[in-house]
């Protein structure tokens, strides 16, 4: 993993600032035709003296729109100095995070983890349409039963098959031989290419898949394929907490990945991240978008730059060395309260280092529940609870929580 260095308050502050002078300034020149502006100014004030030691808030106030993906080779100069931080944040994310060589990989902040994951889904199905002339219906998403349900909605959306695959109950690991039967069924019915959906810890449990397992079984009834990384929670905290994990583009099947800044990173809500190797954003360019400079490549079309500013100052403020030892803590504390967990005898799921624990419901009560915000795996006939150790999930609090659980 690639080191990158902090910067203090003061060179984000003047880094931001610089950014958003290079940018259109509604308040200061003629601009006729651009169908934005500034917010309004009868309700967010432009000129309260904080603003000069608020970047973000100041970003959000001048209003960039990041339409388009900043990592090609145009886009619009209206707002050229925040793209340049966005196109900073992108390289940043997928070659100090997720193992990417320079400058070999394309990307933008999107509006959340579910649209990042449609967008990869969105991408491979018109590769293989365009590439092997194929129909929607010998085409399918392939992923585990505990993937998220933007898998479900992108398979409506897109018009494809969806094939999920079990899991075993206890190890959440997939059931190879399910896998195996999955294909092999998916081939008699006219599937050959498959898009497939690794989880780099799932949204419930916190558990990763083995990626060798689609690939073998894949090759095997020789299907085509492409591979996106689902690590739209796990992208800010696994690659510190298990080093080497494979689950990146150090590994040259994968071929995108879906981030999530406002879990782990704290970021505002909107801070999706998508990342995939050069050239395949190409395959959802929208030439009519041709009054936008540069076109358009993105599911989500007009955005907010300052969204992409929130994700960079926040890792710029730590620094690697900083994220690691947030994440260490984070691990630490979850380990003790896994250790706990075991000497009460109560059973529990836990992925090595992860921060997520989750509890077989038959330890805990609805009211315990419910005091404590625990999430269930269905609000209807829940198995399991899960607790998420987050910067605001101390101690203090977890241990309470261990003096009222069964």
């Amino acid at each position: 993993m690639k080191q990158w260095s902090k910067l203090s308050k003061e060179e984000i502050q003047q880094r931001v600032l610089d950014a958003l002078n290079q940018n259109v300034n509604y308040f200061e020149q003629d601009i006729l035709g651009v169908p934005g502006s500034h917010l309004d100014e009868k309700v967010f004030y432009s000129d309260a003296p904080f603003l000069k030691d608020a970047p973000f808030l100041t970003s959000m106030i001048r209003n960039p729109n990041h339409i388009g993906c900043h990592t090609l080779d145009h886009s619009e100069s209206f707002f050229s100095g925040t793209q340049q931080i966005e196109r900073e944040l992108i390289a940043l994310c997928a070659g100090c995070i997720l193992g990417a060589d320079d400058e070999q990989i394309d990307g933008y902040v999107a509006s959340g983890g579910t649209e990042a994951n449609i967008q990869a889904i969105w991408i491979y199905r018109n590769f293989f349409q365009k590439t092997f002339h194929a129909t929607p219906d010998s085409i399918a998403i392939l992923c585990s039963e505990d993937s998220h349900y933007s898998m479900d909605k992108a398979a409506n959306v897109l018009g494809i098959r969806l094939s999920k695959v079990a899991v075993e109950p206890d190890t959440r690991k997939l059931d190879t031989s399910a896998l195996e039967e999955c294909v092999k069924k998916g081939k008699e019915n006219g599937i050959e290419h498959y898009i497939v959906v690794a989880n780099m810890m799932t949204t419930m449990f916190g558990s990763c898949d083995h990626l060798d397992d689609y690939i073998q079984v894949l090759e095997k009834y020789q299907c085509t394929y492409k591979v996106h990384i689902d690590a739209a929670y796990g992208g800010f905290f696994h690659p510190f907490a298990n080093p080497g994990h494979g689950l990146d583009f150090s590994n040259p099947r994968v071929d995108s990945i879906t981030l999530d800044a406002h879990k782990m990173v704290q970021a505002p809500y909107g801070t999706g991240i998508f990342l995939a190797r050069k050239g395949l954003m190409a395959y959802t360019n929208t030439k009519e978008a041709r009054y936008v400079e540069g076109e358009d490549f993105t599911l989500i079309g007009s955005r907010s730059g300052a969204n992409a500013i929130a994700i960079w100052m926040i890792l710029m403020t730590y620094g690697s060395e900083g994220w690691f030892s947030k994440i260490k803590k984070l691990c630490e504390r979850a380990s003790h309260f896994a250790q706990q967990l075991h000497d009460k005898h109560i059973d529990f799921y836990r992925y090595p280092n992860s921060n997520i624990i989750t509890i077989r419901a038959n330890h805990v009560s609805k009211n315990l529940a419910t005091a404590y915000g625990l999430v269930p795996d269905d609000h209807h006939n829940p198995n399991w609870y899960k607790v998420v150790v987050m910067e605001h999930v101390t101690q203090d609090k977890l241990e309470a929580f261990l003096s009222e659980l069964d």
